[in-house]
């Protein structure tokens, strides 16, 4: 081995311009006191104290700046004397003081201790008090990543629905597809199914109204489905309802719900029938096959409303896979989660699930939907599907698994496809409202679960994709109030474009 001195290197020298920098760095590192405690698996509470010396010190540079230049009346500027100066200007370096010591100890901590945090600090600048005397004293708590034991992802039994699609089914979806272009028309018989109701909806209990809903329209289905609460029996109560009728229903608010003293609680519902619209289906002549989408014959416009239908079967299969997964990954995943990190998590399921939704190319009202379920059972839905994410984040990282450019026009290319609108359009919407994180994710997540579907054993097994049979109100029965809107629900301006062909004016 050479260990002559030519094999030293003349990086290794040091700098004595370097090594005063560094000297007086560790000059000005702060004698902190800090103590971590775990309130749960995923939250950490700090406490930290700033030594006297420390805060003198930084009284100390702040009046040494501020002398040479302090203007006191009877005084030139940078002449008055320093104890004069320090009472005069004291409240006021106080506030520099404790702002430059908090984002001094924040620093330092952050570079101290390892917290893998997952959200910022919830410090409260108004709550620290800097005193005259003795050390300075705050806390705060943040969110991180939970530590816990990585289940085996290799080898799991996993049964993969499957399923061929029938000309039947073609043509049941072919006739919702046309129900796009259909022209209403007020029906003068009672109400049935596939009909457009207008509605007055009041929800009451023990005789006080506790919300309504105006002119509610919605399709007639078999169900009925709110964000805090769902109706079973929907399309049993009103078929047969005329204009004018009243009918009555129960129903059980979610646990879920915005109202806390209605969660879990009967209330009774009121619809009142306001208007009955039938909708006549378009003729599928040439020219109105060439104005939807340009297609030559009814077998082209089949094989589009096959491949859509083939899309959305898809995404019901991955999610049935999914589901599996999820389940086998997270058996054993008993650390708890603090309710603020669910509650914020909730609305990026949904997110995430909308987005997901309409890449398949689902309607705005199969995806209100979805996203009402998800919400009448978020913080049950969000806990597992939480403990997931972090899984599925593990081991994305351990893979080395990122997402890509060409990933992101993927997923915004069969968005736009669906929505009728330019890439260019839903990328900048997703940017606008902060979406882009989720998509990352949904893009991450699906790579890791086809990982480890490629190491599990599957079984094929027979499968029957849910029906359409439900209804969708963007309306809560705890409050109706106007509120931001499920999120991509309605992604872009409502288009009638089939699957691969674009609105003109996109």
């Amino acid at each position: 081995m050479n260990t002559t001195p030519s094999s030293i290197d003349e990086n290794d020298v040091p700098d004595p311009e370097n090594a005063e920098d560094q000297a007086e760095e560790a000059q000005e590192k702060m004698s902190l006191e800090v103590t971590v405690d775990s309130p749960s698996t995923c939250e950490r509470h700090v406490t930290v104290v700033v030594s006297r010396e420390d805060i003198d010190k930084a009284f100390t540079k702040e009046f040494d700046e501020l002398v040479p230049k302090a203007e006191v009346a009877g005084f030139r500027p940078g002449r008055a004397p320093r104890k004069l100066v320090e009472n005069r200007f004291k409240d006021q370096i106080a506030d520099q003081v404790k702002g430059k010591l908090l984002m001094d100890s924040m620093a330092q901590i952050s570079d101290e201790h390892s917290f893998s945090a997952i959200s910022e600090p919830d410090l409260d600048l108004d709550a620290v008090d800097l005193p005259d005397e003795g050390p300075m004293t705050f806390e705060f708590t943040l969110e991180v990543r939970p530590e816990f034991d990585m289940p085996e992802w290799k080898g799991l039994d996993i049964e993969s629905p499957v399923r061929e699609i029938s000309d039947e089914d073609v043509q049941k979806h072919l006739k919702r597809v046309l129900s796009r272009y259909g022209k209403l028309v007020e029906s003068g018989e009672p109400a049935a199914l596939d009909d457009l109701l207008t509605l007055n909806i009041t929800f009451s209990r023990d005789g006080e109204v506790v919300s309504t809903i105006t002119e509610a329209s919605t399709h007639l289905r078999a169900k009925l489905s709110l964000r805090d609460a769902e109706l079973q029996t929907f399309g049993e109560l009103l078929t047969g309802a005329k204009v004018g009728d009243k009918r009555q229903a129960k129903v059980t608010v979610s646990q879920d719900a915005e109202d806390e003293a209605l969660k879990g609680q009967e209330v009774d519902a009121e619809f009142e029938v306001v208007s009955i619209h039938t909708q006549e289906l378009p003729k599928l002549t040439h020219a109105f096959l060439d104005e939807i989408g340009g297609f030559a014959d009814v077998d082209e416009l089949n094989d589009a409303v096959r491949q859509e239908l083939t899309r959305q079967q898809n995404y019901h299969q991955q999610q049935k896979i999914r589901e599996q997964i999820t389940e086998q990954l997270t058996a054993n995943a008993n650390w708890n989660l603090p309710p603020n990190l669910l509650k914020k998590q909730a609305r990026r399921e949904v997110q995430r699930v909308v987005l997901e939704l309409r890449s398949a190319g689902f309607g705005d009202d199969v995806i209100q939907s979805y996203a009402n379920q998800l919400q009448r059972n978020s913080m049950a839905h969000t806990a597992v599907a939480l403990k997931e994410h972090f899984i599925l984040e593990r081991i994305a990282e351990e893979e080395k698994f990122e997402a890509e450019p060409e990933d992101y026009d993927t997923e915004i290319d069969l968005i736009a496809e669906q929505s009728g609108v330019s890439p260019r359009r839903v990328r900048a919407r997703l940017e606008k409202r902060g979406e882009m994180d989720s998509l990352r994710n949904q893009i991450i997540e699906r790579k890791v679960i086809e990982m480890i579907t490629s190491h599990a054993g599957v079984t094929e097994v027979p499968y029957e994709p849910p029906t359409e049979d439900e209804a969708a109100l963007d309306y809560g029965v705890s409050s109706t109030k106007d509120r931001e809107a499920i999120p991509e629900a309605n992604h872009g301006e409502e288009s009638k474009s089939l699957p691969g062909k674009q609105s003109p004016n996109s």
